[in-house]
């Protein structure tokens, strides 16, 4: 199996330089499409010698994913965000995983930092995807190309899109969950405050569900805010 890793970024210039250095020994069976937002800073830089394209669209995972995943040629695509770290065997566990009845999945997931309720978090992170069938992009979600284009791809919303998509995919077949953990950054929780961010994260969702704006949850999400002030 061929795969292709699309690695959507936003002035990352202090992270990619280590998320593409960790893709390097893959490069062998697999290509590497980093998809830029328009960065002011160096990540374009940076990355060049270390992908196999760079692509620049506009702002947006949902927009720049898709145009990823349009240029790819692996067979299974792996949507990785830029501060995220696969398993040692991520390529052969998702090989392991993939048949016809699960078609697509996303691994379980660490958040690293200092605080110990990160732990917890992603427990519970792990526990509900597997309860709800719901992946987000911090699982670094996986999925054949022919599934990913057959369902319409990401929906070009502003957040949610990794909701939106897994609500479309388990229709069709059940995620393959894997244990296999990839390791996220925690510092968005340990910035905002872990509790605060908690319930920020919930708020957001919820809102989602009963229909507001992905732009104004966007926006909210940025700033670490409930409401608008």
């Amino acid at each position: 199996m061929n795969y292709s890793i699309i690695i959507p970024t936003l002035n990352e210039g202090r992270t990619i330089v280590n998320c593409l250095n960790a893709l390097q020994p893959l490069r062998s069976n697999c290509e590497i499409i980093l998809v830029d937002g328009g960065s002011t800073d160096d990540t374009q830089k940076l990355a060049q010698p270390l992908v196999d394209k760079l692509i620049s669209t506009g702002k947006g995972r949902a927009i720049q994913m898709n145009a990823g995943a349009e240029s790819a040629k692996g067979e299974m695509l792996i949507f990785l965000h830029a501060d995220t770290f696969l398993p040692q065997n991520a390529l052969s566990d998702i090989a392991q995983a993939i048949h016809s009845q699960q078609q697509w999945g996303r691994f379980d997931v660490v958040l690293g930092g200092s605080h110990p309720m990160l732990k917890v978090i992603a427990f519970f992170m792990n526990w509900r995807s597997r309860l709800t069938g719901i992946a987000t992009g911090d699982q670094v979600i996986f999925i054949y190309k022919q599934l990913f284009d057959s369902v319409g791809r990401y929906p070009t919303i502003a957040l949610m899109e990794d909701i939106a998509l897994s609500k479309k995919l388990k229709k069709i077949a059940p995620p393959a969950c894997l244990k296999a953990k990839v390791t996220t950054s925690g510092r968005r929780w340990e910035d905002y405050g872990v509790f605060k961010t908690i319930l920020l994260m919930w708020s957001l969702r919820l809102r989602y569900f009963l229909g507001e704006d992905p732009q104004t949850l966007t926006e909210l999400y940025g700033r670490g805010k409930f409401w608008k002030t």
